[in-house]
């Protein structure tokens, strides 16, 4: 057993593979999403969980898609998606501070 598949088993994965939290909800490579608004790149699936889930709380539909498939500790080119025409209404809420 080699150091990554005792890492895997530690973490609870099996056949020694990583499957980050959240997979499910990642598109991955489906164009019908291409025509959406991009409110936020992220380099990984927790950060873009996150903040999909404040959108989402918000009354958004949100989308989280990526051209490519993550890697096993959830890193990737990822993109926060809302349906066009909402875009900058979901970047302003983001954007606004708390009070």
């Amino acid at each position: 057993m080699g150091f990554k598949d005792r890492i895997g088993k530690a973490l609870g994965a099996s056949e020694g593979s990583l499957h980050p939290d959240g997979l499910a909800e990642l598109i991955v490579g489906d164009a019908a999403y291409d025509d959406w608004d991009i409110v936020r790149d992220f380099g990984d699936l927790e950060t873009a969980r996150a903040w999909r889930q404040a959108l989402s709380e918000q009354g958004f539909e949100t989308v989280i898609t990526s051209d490519w498939p993550v890697d096993e500790y959830g890193k990737g080119d990822i993109s926060l998606r809302v349906p066009q025409g909402k875009g900058l209404e979901a970047e302003e809420l983001l954007d606004e501070p708390e009070e």
